[in-house]
């Protein structure tokens, strides 16, 4: 029981963070991997994303509801992102993820350093593409970041915001919105293979998703009501945890 209300509570903290920017599981997966230290790794993975697409489903209804979301590049992006997550799923049989690392941890410190530069990056919304450039583009970007999410995974949703900021110049908010909607499409392409494989613990599972619900229900209403100002900023936090975090897994 305690176990459970550990969980429930790190679950809220990380949908609310999650809705936001991204970067919910790195409280919610270190959580059960420390409360949980003998289940296997599988059922750890599968659980954390039943958690996590049950708060990201509520944060795409929110953002539908009261932000504007550019459907143009979002839905592109979003299938084919579910199709290349399949696929970066099927490479970590392959190849070890952690190769990875030292890679993903200097494209979060460029990112980083750019968008604390950089102060306005992010805070107007300015088109740069056609229609069909946008189409383009955003298949790109969706196929490249899902493949990654279900490669590797960590800070899946920054770099999505940071691509729609930087590469369509969306305002951070419009990004952050766009981005849950692409993070359920390759969250969901993973809860189908733990699902098929038996890897979700519903015990643990279904109470935290109810709080990671109730979570990402307050980050969307905080991020609607703040602005691309209070976005940004949480953004520029949860990039250097991240920085911080594959540091230490790097050099531990």
């Amino acid at each position: 029981m305690i176990e459970i209300l550990i969980l429930c509570g790190l679950a809220f903290v990380a949908g609310l963070i999650d809705a936001v920017v991204g970067g919910g599981g790195l409280i919610q997966l270190p959580a059960l991997l420390i409360m949980l230290p003998h289940t296997a790794i599988a059922s750890i993975l599968g659980t954390s994303k039943f958690v996590s697409i049950a708060g990201t489903s509520i944060a795409v209804q929110q953002y539908a509801k009261q932000q504007k979301i550019e459907w143009g590049t979002t839905i592109p992006a979003m299938f084919a992102a579910f199709i290349f997550s399949f696929l970066g799923a099927r490479i970590t049989s392959l190849l070890n993820p952690s190769l990875m690392r030292p890679v993903i941890l200097v494209l979060l410190i460029a990112v980083a350093i750019y968008t604390f530069n950089k102060k306005d990056f992010g805070l107007l919304q300015i088109s740069k593409f056609s229609q069909s450039q946008q189409w383009l583009y955003s298949v790109v970007i969706g196929s490249a970041i899902g493949f990654y999410d279900g490669f590797f995974g960590p800070g899946t949703g920054s770099f999505l915001i940071f691509a729609f900021v930087g590469i369509f110049g969306y305002s951070f908010l419009t990004a952050s919105a766009s981005a849950k909607i692409i993070n359920f499409a390759t969250n969901l392409a993973a809860i189908l293979y733990f699902f098929f494989t038996n890897n979700i613990i519903y015990t643990f599972g279904i109470p935290m998703a109810i709080c990671n619900i109730l979570g990402a229900f307050i980050g969307t209403k905080l991020a609607i009501s703040k602005g691309s100002q209070f976005v940004r900023k949480l953004f520029l936090v949860i990039v250097s945890l991240l920085i911080c975090k594959l540091g230490y897994d790097i050099i531990k």
